[in-house]
């Protein structure tokens, strides 16, 4: 009898007391009565005939947690309980308009169309009852998924009522809750996401099995722009289960029955590629080149006043400059996508953030209409940004183009991932600022170079220079000083560049806040105290600040050897201030403590909200100690997390995430956590040893190795 393998999700499966979440892919129902008999008054939300509530999601699940806040806020509105609540995600399809992820927009910039989705259910509900008992439909309320009419006692189930609601008009204005009438709003219930993962029966990319695929590994040029010269493939056929070697063109690829198959033949490939035109591109020329872009004026983002006739004529001028490295995204869950191709048409089963592009990247390169192509998305194990490009999907149809129909699961080993990433772009931020005589700052100048995501995918988007998405962070500094300059001097390499967790605020955080350090040092004033002074206009910048600071503790003392550093930042329209508290062990920066103060206007699930912070503060964290992608012959050196060091375990600090309750439209929450991490930590070595780091990593600014 022969073994049984026994995966590891077969094991969670089988193990886990608790059932798993069902995920389906197929499309939401239009409007109306749905194909099971019940209510669909919206692309996003069925009421079944049983009563309960089928939310579909045209966004990604990716960690960040919308596949419960989201359906919280159609929940909210439809008045049922949350145990009758189920999830779905949506393929991409044109009825949900944009289905892009990513900008820490997924809840805030669908706040009222989700909450319009539930309540357009519930009026036509209370409708339906109303008519049923003949009674105005003002007398009528729903909750717990039952409409009630208190005047004489009757009640009526959801289910009880959708039939007749799917036969009524789809209010066009549905009455929306008010934030201080909200039930599940604010709460933290029972994660819809969460059982799948614990059992097991989550499928990300990874878990795609379609009748007789295949599975394939690239091995692509090594320095940007290389391509194929010629490749050996006698040793990778002889692997079993190797059935093709697909060239590429940039790339070759391995077909195989198994993925180990794939890796193993991928492994014994002797390739040869031909050099990029810029093969001797290195991070010292890059460097350079951002340094004397610096020197010339910029395209504008801010001007108020006049800056550089106040620092000309200012008491005490300082200035500074900071320079901040390409980082790469390394999602636990490698790049990978499967595609069928046959008949002209083409599916991808993808963990994408960006479904559209996914479409438009692979028909154009298979030469079919977008029509023809057609995208399942899965659950990512991780994006940060990296999963809004479609490389990985190109390959996957590419190589699905030359097997006559067969589906394959093209997987992108982690050492393609981490050289062939779209990394955070690289910058060089020189600052000054005129302190009057009593040390108030009453000019800030911040000229930065960095590339341009948009200016090196679409230059025809950027003008003169000017890319609006590169100033984030830069132009919205949210302290009172009358004579404010921003410059940006775009500056595009051959090395792909793309959005990052946070993007460039995670740059001009670190830059700015460093910076307002510096001036209350110049000053002679307390770090707090100097912002708390410039931000008398800024009530929620305020709040957070002065929360954050009583929370760490700020101003008592510490034990022997440590310090904290203090950061705030606002971006995706949340803010948050943090404190880090930080000492040096045998010459290793320890960060003990992290406290966090956010605004994010209505935490919809605040435990969400609270982990995201949390999983930011890492993130950003082991960026700011140990992050760094170097270039050197036109390739990145960094290859895999060997020299591409994370945070780990033991070097994790406590982190503490402090909510200000507000009635506000909701912020983002996936990224701003980051951005005050870096210079926090900074400026609390400072504040430690007396030594000012301008650049990042700290590690290698400190000379240490990680």
């Amino acid at each position: 009898m022969g073994r049984r393998t026994l995966s590891r999700r077969d094991f969670l499966r089988a193990g886990a007391a608790a059932g798993s979440l069902l995920v389906a892919i197929r499309p939401a129902r239009l409007a109306g009565a749905a194909a099971t008999g019940g209510l669909s008054p919206n692309a996003l939300l069925e009421v079944t005939a049983a009563g309960d509530a089928v939310v579909w999601l045209p966004r990604s699940e990716m960690g960040q947690g919308i596949w419960t806040g989201m359906p919280m806020m159609v929940a909210e509105e439809l008045a049922i309980d949350w145990a009758r609540v189920t999830v779905r995600q949506a393929d991409l399809d044109p009825k949900y308009g944009n289905q892009t992820t990513g900008g820490s927009a997924s809840v805030r910039r669908n706040w009222a169309a989700f909450r319009r989705a539930g309540a357009q259910a519930r009026e036509m509900l209370v409708a339906e009852a109303a008519a049923r008992w003949g009674v105005a439909a003002a007398e009528c309320r729903a909750a717990r998924g039952e409409v009630t009419h208190a005047p004489s006692g009757r009640r009526a189930a959801y289910g009880e009522l959708v039939a007749g609601a799917a036969t009524r008009p789809v209010p066009a204005a549905p009455r929306l809750t008010e934030p201080g009438e909200f039930t599940l709003i604010g709460t933290s219930p029972p994660r819809l996401e969460i059982p799948a993962r614990v059992t097991g029966g989550a499928r990300y990319g990874l878990d795609v099995r379609l009748p007789g695929m295949l599975f394939a590994t690239l091995l692509k040029a090594p320095d940007y722009g290389g391509t194929l010269r010629r490749v050996d493939a006698a040793a990778a056929r002889a692997v079993p289960g190797v059935r093709r070697i697909v060239e590429l063109g940039d790339a070759v690829a391995v077909v195989a029955e198994t993925t180990w198959a794939a890796m193993e033949g991928r492994r014994r490939l002797e390739a040869e590629f031909a050099p990029g035109p810029r093969a001797s591109l290195s991070s010292g020329e890059i460097e350079r080149m951002m340094r004397d872009r610096a020197r010339s004026t910029g395209a504008i983002g801010r001007n108020d006043g006049d800056a550089p006739a106040a620092l000309g004529g200012a008491a005490r001028l300082v200035e500074a400059a900071y320079d901040l490295p390409f980082l790469a995204h390394v999602a636990l869950e490698p790049m990978n996508c499967t595609a069928r191709v046959a008949g002209g048409a083409c599916t991808l089963w993808a963990p994408t953030q960006n479904p559209q592009r996914a479409r438009e990247d692979v028909a154009r390169a298979l030469g079919v209409a977008p029509e023809r192509v057609a995208v399942h998305v899965t659950l990512l194990g991780g994006g940060f940004g990296r999963r809004l490009m479609a490389d990985y999907a190109v390959d996957a149809a590419r190589v699905a183009q030359a097997l006559d129909g067969a589906p394959v699961q093209v997987l992108w080993p982690r050492d393609e991932d981490v050289a062939h990433d779209w990394y955070r772009p690289v910058s060089h931020h020189r600052l000054a600022a005129a302190l009057d005589s009593r040390g108030r700052p009453v000019a800030w100048f911040h000229r930065f170079a960095a590339p341009s995501i948009v200016g090196q995918q679409w230059p025809e988007r950027v003008r003169n220079g000017y890319d609006p998405g590169a100033f984030d962070g830069a132009d919205a500094i949210p302290y009172a000083i009358p004579n404010v300059r921003v410059e940006y001097g775009m500056l595009n390499t051959p090395v792909p560049v793309g959005w990052w967790r946070s993007v460039y605020a995670s740059q001009h955080a670190f830059a700015n806040e460093s910076f307002v350090d510096e001036l209350a040092g110049a000053a002679g004033q307390d770090p707090v105290a100097f912002r708390l002074a410039l931000l008398a206009d800024r009530p929620r910048e305020r709040a957070v600040l002065e929360l954050a600071a009583r929370h760490a503790g700020w101003g008592t003392p510490l034990p022997a050897g440590r310090a904290r550093g203090v950061a705030l930042h606002t971006s995706f329209e949340s803010h948050v201030a943090e404190v880090a508290e930080v000492s040096l062990e045998g010459g290793a920066v320890r960060v003990h403590r992290v406290v966090a103060a956010v605004d994010c206007g209505i935490a919809v699930h605040p435990n969400a909200v609270r982990a995201q912070v949390e999983g930011a503060i890492m993130d950003g964290l082991g960026a700011a100690l140990f992050g760094e992608v170097t270039i050197e012959g036109g390739r990145a050196v960094e290859r895999n997390f060997d020299r591409y060091r994370l945070l780990r375990l033991p070097e994790a600090p406590a982190v503490e995430v402090h909510l200000v309750p507000s009635r506000e439209a909701p912020g983002g929450v996936g990224e701003p956590g980051l951005p005050p991490v870096a210079p926090a930590v900074a400026n609390a070595l400072a504040a430690l040893t007396g030594e000012r780091l301008r650049r990042l990593p700290i590690l290698k600014a400190l000379g240490r190795s990680a």
